[in-house]
């Protein structure tokens, strides 16, 4: 049983955030290792091994890049970052560029302004992928939305380092 089976939804990018939240919590309370706590040992393990197949499932459906990867996994699509490198000069040259502000940003006039407007840069571009990368997954363009997902980790790496940035600031 794959994760969108065990939640009784279709295997699709996007789905209904609330009843997958609403179906989990079910799932736990009717899997809960707790309930199983006066059953023999067999049926204890078979439940804690369901909780964590639950929560599993859980993790990886709520978070859409998660989702991305997953439903590529579910083609035979492998995302295999260190082995695969992206082709696409346009968004390695963006890449480099990025990399530049985010290293001139301490030197700003006015960092936090300067933060914010490459946050909102950062935010922007995001979107626009995720948009992309529906679309893809939508016309089961399967390579296609592998290099989206693959832009988007290295999206997801850049606004963690900006938000250290922005953490080591606010230390002074």
């Amino acid at each position: 049983m794959n994760y969108f089976e065990l939640f009784g939804l279709n295997p699709q990018f996007e789905l209904d955030s609330q009843l997958l939240s609403e179906t989990y919590r079910g799932l736990q309370m009717q899997f809960h290792p707790d309930k199983f706590a006066a059953h023999p040992e067999r049926e204890r393990l078979q439940a804690v091994q369901t909780a964590a197949f639950i929560n599993d499932a859980y993790t990886k459906l709520k978070q859409p890049l998660n989702r991305a990867e997953y439903l590529l996994s579910l083609q035979g699509v492998a995302l295999n970052a260190e082995q695969q490198t992206l082709k696409d000069s346009l968004f390695l040259m963006q890449q480099m560029e990025w990399r530049e502000q985010l290293e001139e940003l301490p030197e700003a006039d006015d960092i936090f302004s300067a933060m914010q407007s490459f946050e909102q840069e950062l935010q922007q571009a995001s979107s626009d992928y995720y948009a992309e990368l529906a679309q893809q997954l939508s016309a089961a363009d399967w390579q296609a939305a592998a290099d989206t997902v693959r832009k988007l980790k290295f999206m997801t790496k850049l606004h963690a380092e900006l938000e250290r940035l922005e953490d080591a600031q606010q230390d002074f």
